[in-house]
């Protein structure tokens, strides 16, 4: 099947990769364009392969739409696409376009998807290809995968593990589908549909005196980005990989109980956090128990 692709990133560049390898024609790809001399890895897979390459943000332009038109692509493939495009896109090819989104649609519609499935508690995700129209991830179901979320998951030990594998495969079972003809378009139950918004700062600081899970839960949906804060003499201190115990110890909700070459120990209702990457303002991400010496953390400060 002859297709174009639409997308950025790893994934992006991993989807083209596999539709070729699997014999359909790329026709060509649109990825953000380069910046400050740096490549989107579809970009430059395109680039490559000799292929044409249209900016993403330029789709929007009618010279650019109209050589995106004339790739004369039987079906177009968004793996990984962030801008808002307009529906003349998706209506190009003959067959439509399909679309990889990172959750169980209807639920967790919008882009930080996996970000809310762990900060809500979700105990299973998946993936959906879907056939995308005028709304945020409301289009018809094509085809969806399952998965666990695991108690120490992040977002980013969910998508390089499962989520991005499972969504190569997952795209290239669904563009045989629609070569053989065979493509569903399942109507979502709008009624029980969620949407959240991208996660940003004012949803990532950390309230010490929720319950333990959920302050855990909390830290593990924003890593890597944009990772959960709180405020350590009157900065952001931004704290990532990090461990829950259910040892119950005394002290208010934020009070450090230890400090050591690891990391340090937090207590919270419910539990005691156990903090082992954090990255303060203006710095790099970090061991906490590196942080923490250079600070001079002691027990007995208290986070609030």
């Amino acid at each position: 099947m002859r297709v174009s692709i639409i997308g950025q990133a790893a994934f992006g560049e991993a989807v083209f990769k596999r539709l070729r390898e699997e014999g359909h024609e790329v026709a060509g790809v649109s990825a953000p364009a380069p910046v400050d001399g740096k490549t989107d890895p579809l970009w430059a897979a395109a680039e490559a392969a000799n292929l044409p390459v249209i900016p993403t943000a330029e789709l929007k332009d009618e010279a650019k739409l109209a050589a995106w038109r004339d790739l004369q692509a039987e079906l177009c493939v968004m793996a990984f696409v962030t801008d808002i495009l307009p529906d003349e896109v998706f209506s190009l090819p003959a067959h439509g376009t399909i679309q990889y989104h990172p959750s169980l649609l209807p639920l967790h519609r919008g882009n930080s998807a996996m970000a809310w499935a762990i900060i809500n508690g979700d105990e299973e995700t998946g993936l959906t290809i879907f056939w995308p129209d005028k709304g945020i991830d409301t289009g018809p179901i094509l085809l969806q995968k399952r998965c666990e979320i695991g108690p120490e998951d992040t977002v980013g030990s969910l998508y390089f593990e499962r989520l991005f594998p499972m969504g190569v495969d997952a795209m290239a079972e669904a563009v045989a589908l629609v070569a053989k003809g065979e493509a569903p378009r399942i109507e979502q139950d709008h009624a029980i549909a969620t949407y959240e918004p991208p996660i940003r700062d004012p949803h990532a600081e950390i309230r010490w005196h929720e319950p333990a899970d959920r302050v855990h839960r909390l830290i593990r949906g924003c890593n890597p980005q944009p990772g959960a804060w709180t405020m350590f003499n009157g900065e952001k201190l931004r704290i990532f990989d990090c461990r829950l115990t259910g040892k119950q110890e005394p002290g208010m909700p934020g009070r450090v109980l230890r400090v050591d070459d690891e990391g340090f120990d937090v207590r919270l209702n419910g539990g005691v956090l156990r903090v082992l990457r954090v990255q303060p303002a203006g710095q790099k991400k970090t061991p906490a128990g590196e942080w923490a010496a250079s600070v001079g953390l002691k027990p007995g400060f208290r986070f609030r």
